[in-house]
């Protein structure tokens, strides 16, 4: 794995083996940032993002190397965790994020009593936990933790549709690329 764009470009990023953690692909992370910004690098510049399931934390990675301001990672697993902070002091980045060793559904609701929103909110369970996609769209969209015109980003297996509409959160987009998936969600007005 690597970072595909920006400060941190063609910088390897360390994985772990094994079935508890399956990294965004490079490709499906690049076609990602392409439809968020295509190839203008400023269009992230200054943003937030919550990276929930960060996994190795390429995706906030990934925003970091193109400009976003601040990235907050969630993860429970400790070794991910480990290999998070592994992976940022590789790279040199010291600032710009924060890594919260929680469970998804205990961060939500201390990032929402804290005022906490997110330009961008990238969302990556397991593939195999259905239940969870609706669960933690459905708390999205309850505890309003994207900002104004924010979008909730949700990885999930090509053959699982985590929805068009969950509460206030209306799909406006899905990219299929291989076995994965991305839907593109924004609150509905």
């Amino acid at each position: 794995m690597r970072v595909i764009a920006g400060t941190y470009r063609r910088r390897p990023i360390q994985s772990l083996h094994g079935e508890h953690i399956r990294p965004t692909a490079d490709r499906l992370r690049e076609s990602l940032f392409n439809v968020l910004c295509g190839r203008n690098l400023e269009a992230l510049a200054g943003t937030s993002w919550f990276d929930l399931f960060a996994g190795t934390g390429a995706v906030g990675i990934e925003a970091i190397s193109r400009g976003a301001g601040h990235v907050t990672f969630v993860e429970s697993s400790a070794e991910a965790a480990r290999l998070i902070e592994k992976n940022l002091s590789s790279l040199g980045i010291r600032n710009g994020y924060e890594l919260l060793r929680l469970e998804v559904f205990r961060a939500l609701p201390q990032l929402a009593k804290a005022g906490r929103t997110a330009d961008f909110i990238f969302v990556d369970p397991p593939y195999r936990d259905h239940a969870t996609y609706s669960k933690v769209i459905a708390l999205l969209s309850e505890q309003k933790l994207a900002a104004e015109q924010g979008r909730v980003i949700v990885e999930h297996a090509r053959k699982f549709d985590p929805g068009e509409t969950v509460d206030r959160l209306q799909r406006y987009r899905k990219l299929q690329q291989g076995d994965s998936a991305l839907s593109f969600y924004r609150m509905a007005m």
